[in-house]
Formats: structure tokens, sequence, C-alpha cells
């Protein structure tokens, strides 16, 4: 890739001109679903703040304007039986993985229809179709889930890769370090992805880790390691693939620093953040608006027009609508569900006769 700018017709020019020599892109369709992604996470979020503002999404909710192209870029080299697993900033992440708006928006609406019941809220979803094993709210807690899931695949001799998602703020946390030694030493096929949005809520980078670099702590633990720019869908397309395919043939974990840069607030309670960054600072950064890239440099090559782009973007802002109207019209959990899903009715006779049927 051509050294970046920060001027975003010079960056999307760049981009344009190395179309060709990237393997990353694949066909114009593709580029165009890819784009669409991307959108629907967007239109998708913004709709979310003004639900939370009004009342509809209760308890947490943390948007993930911004970062669209690190989800789409990751989620689109994976196959439908790998697995994802990821922190409380998880609904573009859950839409780039497949979930429907509908299911997705209900869940934050806390209805019945929701992926998880109404149940879990903004930061538990949660979809066994899609292998998509949540949203979890504890800062690196579901970092060792992940290395358990690449255990699994191990032990059983499969092929799939886990995709586990974290913030940056997650590398000074007992649980990532116990987690990744884990994988480095029983060489599992883990691919470990630090979406480094540069705040841990209010918290600089710089202010928080001895280590700018922070994909470079993968050295103590053995592990490959690298860095991508975020912003840049293909970028985090070809750094995902080449991680992904050393985990699927390799068994091997992958520690990847994806760089990008969240223009909202940590979450809706922060949503203006003004007092931990300068104007200045996200005017800069929102220059390099993924979307905007990509759009610029498919418009570029002839690939889409305005018209196009106006109808993409007609289109999903009424997909989005309709995942507003069917969470509205969703019923709330009935009472009893407060008692579903909490115990496992599993008892060590069960175990043994599940072994014993298992034999036969």
């Amino acid at each position: 890739m051509a050294k970046k700018k920060s001027d975003n017709g010079a960056t999307a020019t760049a981009v344009a001109e190395n179309q060709k020599a990237d393997a990353s892109r694949g066909d114009v369709e593709f580029r165009r679903e890819l784009l669409r992604s991307m959108l629907l996470q967007r239109r998708f979020e913004e709709r979310c703040a003004e639900a939370y503002a009004l009342g509809k999404i209760g308890g947490f909710c943390h948007l993930y304007v911004g970062q669209e192209a690190v989800s789409t870029g990751t989620l689109s080299v994976l196959r439908p039986d790998d697995y994802v697993i990821t922190t409380y900033r998880d609904h573009g992440q859950a839409l780039a993985r497949g979930m429907s708006p509908r299911s997705v928006m209900a869940e934050l609406f806390g209805r019945k229809d929701g992926v998880s019941g109404g149940k879990g809220g903004s930061m538990h979803l949660f979809d066994k179709e899609t292998n998509f094993l949540g949203g979890h709210g504890i800062v690196g807690g579901h970092v060792p889930i992940a290395t358990g899931v690449g255990f699994a695949i191990k032990y059983r001799g499969g092929d799939q890769v886990c995709i586990c998602f974290m913030g940056e703020s997650v590398v000074n946390t007992g649980a990532f370090h116990e987690a990744l030694n884990m994988a480095g030493l029983w060489k599992l096929p883990v691919v470990y992805i630090i979406e480094n949005n540069r705040y841990g809520m209010g918290t600089a980078l710089e202010r928080a880790s001895a280590i700018h670099d922070i994909y470079e702590r993968g050295a103590a633990y053995n592990m490959p390691r690298a860095q991508c720019d975020g912003q840049d869908v293909f970028e985090v397309r070809r750094a995902v693939s080449e991680a992904v395919e050393r985990a699927r043939t390799e068994k091997v974990p992958t520690l990847l620093e994806i760089r990008t840069y969240r223009f909202m607030g940590h979450s809706m309670s922060d949503a203006v953040s003004g007092t931990y960054r300068s104007k200045a600072e996200l005017e800069e950064h929102l220059k390099r608006d993924p979307i905007i890239l990509l759009r610029s440099s498919m418009q570029e090559a002839g690939e889409i027009d305005d018209a196009w782009m106006a109808k993409l973007d007609e289109d999903i802002k009424k997909e989005v609508q309709d995942a507003w109207d069917f969470a509205d019209q969703s019923p709330e959990p009935p009472l009893e569900a407060l008692w579903q899903d909490v115990l496992v009715d599993t008892t060590s006779d069960d175990v043994e006769a599940s072994k014993a049927a298992a034999s036969a």
C-alpha cells in the first residue's frame, strides 16, 4: 500500500492505484458488499444513538462508529463454521457476521425477539447459528474463553479458527497474559485482534501502556504478531487473512493490532468526549473515515457513482427503520424468562449416559 496521507482525496487515489495489485480486494461486486456492510453498521449505530436518547435502549450502549473497516475486513475472510468472540462494543461485528438487523435491534430494545431473547442487551449479543459467542461486558474476561474455544477446536481435530476482538486496554489485564501464554504454549488456532481505538474509556494509550506498539506483547508468548491500518478495509483483510491461514493450517495463534479510531465517545454516557480529546484531533481522524475512503476509491475507479451510492444509502436506511419497527412491535420477555437459561439441567449420571451412548 502507498504511504497514508491525511488528505482524503490523496489517500483514495493511492488506494485506487494499488487496486489491481491487491489480491484482498476481490471483484467489484465483492467490494460493493464490503461498502454495504460498513454503511449498514454506520446507519444502524446512528439509529441506536437516537433510540438510546429516547429511552428505548436501556443500560449501557457502546457504538462502533469509525471502526467499521475492522469488523467488515476481518469477518469477510472467515468461514461460516469459524468462531467469533468479542467485547461489549459488538453491534457492528454482529451485523458484519450476518446477524439480522431486526434481531439485533430487538435485543437492544430488550424484546423477546432479540437474538438473546431480550435478556442480554447491547453488550451481550449471542448467536449460535453464526458461531457468534458474545458480547462480553467484563474487560478482558472473554479472552480466556477464546483460548478455550481454540483448545476445543484442536482437541476435536478441526480446522476452524476463533477470532477474538478486544480493545487496547485489555492488554493490561492478567487474563490477557494468561490466555495468550496458553495459546502460545499449546499452539491454538486463535487470532487475537486488538482494536486499538486510542482510548480505553477516556485514557489515552500513551498514559496507560509502557509500550505503544502493543502488538509487540506477543513476543513474550512466542507468537506471530503484526500491526495494520484499521481504516483501510483491504489492509485489514490482508493482515487477517494471513493470520487466519496460519491458524487454520499451522494451528498457530497471532496477535494482531489494528489501529483504528472511534468517532463517538466510549459509550452513550460519553457521547461527545470533549474532555479527553480535542476537536482538532477528532476532525483529523474524520478525514480517514473508512466508509469515505472505500467509497472514494471505488468512485475514482468507476465502480460506483453518486446515484448508486444514494440508492444504497436509501435502501439501508429503510432496512434499519424496518429493524426499529420490528423491535418496537416485539413483546417484552415474559416474567418466567428470568428463570430460563440460568442453569444447565445436567447431572453426573446424564454425562455418563451420554458417554455410553456415544461409544455404543
